[in-house]
């Protein structure tokens, strides 16, 4: 099978990379081994909440320029400080064409709320999800925080304590529906998404409307867990409509309903661009031939092989195996390829499980276009994107969206460029 460019790997980094060049007219192949960790998602992307150091960013833009100039192996000055304030401009608009409609904005970090109720800077948040300018500056006085009866993945108690931290009034409501049964006699099916799928219905909306509108009385707004619209774009403006009242969404823990939302919508616009998604399929080996890959083989097509002018190596750090821990070394298992780490095993890690362990900015080596290095020279035809790339922590800095997004444009740019019609992404 032969494309223009072939990307291992279908998170965010890949997913963005298919896109961008879908957009500009190449055929391309994603190659998914199993869901990614979009799935995981809480609703918001960022781009970077803090400095290597450990100094707080509220504006992203500045923080990527002083970033630049003080950790030059990160992967954001690598790319660039103009580069990056370019695609973080585009990154709003790939997504709402994805039907991921978002607000935020890479000059000022806002606050969404997490699953457990504290704030967390962030750049981008999907709409409808509880987000606020300023830590502790909410659009409510009084607030009603309604869980499915039997839910456990919400957790009201903990939601309210923080709010009330900030004057927030809170009372607590519940709701039940016969067409819950079936799940709730399995407590392991009382799960988002198969919770999500029944008021995918419009009569169990509408029932679930109705307990809102009583639960509403006196209050300012409603907050629930996102248990819906896993299948449809309309659900919480049907229900706004039919409550008459505010009603913000906040994350459950993963599997999350704007995870799954996004993933399934990245891959409807991948593939409504012409791009061929092959999931559940691996990639094994590689032959590469005067520096340059020519081709890749997986575990579902055998001896039959995908060959591309390009490819971009996007299958993660060690989450998703893109990275394989070793006793005493960390290899890159497709393209052998050249490793950032520490030689000793003892100086990857400490024995605290939240300190900045050294591991978490293990990744594979490339050069400054992102092309991939192994045995000390670059591969002329193979990029690094995401969460692989080395120099950063994506948890700590609040990187990870924006590493993956950003990497992907500018491994895209790069891919356009050097084709036979190249395309200038402005």
């Amino acid at each position: 099978m032969k494309f223009d460019t072939v990307i291992i790997g279908g998170g965010l980094a890949g997913m963005t990379c298919g896109i961008r060049l879908a957009q500009a007219g190449q055929r391309c192949a994603i190659v998914s081994q199993g869901q990614s960790a979009i799935h995981f998602s809480s609703g918001s992307f960022d781009l970077l909440g803090q400095l290597p150091d450990g100094e707080p960013v509220l504006d992203p833009e500045a923080g990527i320029a002083e970033l630049a100039g003080r950790w030059p192996s990160h992967p954001y000055a690598v790319i660039g400080t103009e580069n990056c304030a370019r695609y973080a401009r585009q990154v709003p608009e790939l997504l709402r064409e994805a039907g991921i409609r978002v607000t935020g904005q890479a000059q000022h970090n806002h606050f969404r709320i997490t699953p457990m109720g504290k704030s967390r800077a962030t750049w981008l948040t999907i709409d409808g999800y509880l987000t606020t300018p300023q830590i502790g500056e909410f659009p409510f006085k009084r607030v009603c925080i309604v869980n499915i009866e039997g839910f456990l993945d919400f957790y009201p108690e903990f939601i309210a304590e923080e709010l009330r931290k900030f004057g927030i009034e809170c009372r607590f409501g519940n709701f039940n529906h016969p067409d819950l049964e079936l799940i709730r006699r399995n407590p392991s099916e009382m799960r988002s998404a198969n919770i999500a799928r029944v008021f995918d219905h419009d009569a169990d909306l509408e029932a679930l409307a109705a307990e809102l509108r009583r639960l509403a009385a006196g209050c300012d707004a409603l907050i629930l867990p996102a248990l819906i619209g896993i299948n449809r774009n309309d659900s919480l403006e049907f229900l706004k409509q039919r409550v008459g009242h505010p009603i913000y969404l906040l994350p459950t823990l993963p599997p999350s309903i704007p995870g799954i939302r996004a993933q399934q919508a990245l891959q409807h616009r991948f593939r409504a661009l012409g791009g061929e998604y092959f999931l559940g399929d691996c990639v094994l080996s590689a032959q590469t031939e005067q520096g340059r890959v020519r081709r890749v083989f997986t575990a579902n097509h055998g001896d039959i092989p995908f060959e591309a002018d390009h490819f971009v190596l996007a299958t993660g750090s060690f989450f998703s195996k893109g990275l394989v821990a070793t006793p005493d070394r960390i290899v890159e298992p497709v393209f052998e390829a050249d490793v950032v780490s520490r030689p000793g095993r003892a100086e990857w890690y400490t024995l605290h499980f939240f300190d900045r362990h050294e591991y978490q900015a293990f990744g594979v080596r490339t050069d400054n276009r992102l092309r991939v290095i192994r045995q000390g020279a670059p591969l002329e035809n193979l990029y690094c994107v995401g969460a692989g790339l080395a120099g950063f922590h994506p948890v700590q800095e609040g990187c990870g969206a924006g590493v993956s997004m950003l990497s992907a444009l500018y491994a895209a740019e790069s891919i356009a460029r050097a084709s036979d019609k190249p395309v200038a992404f402005d």
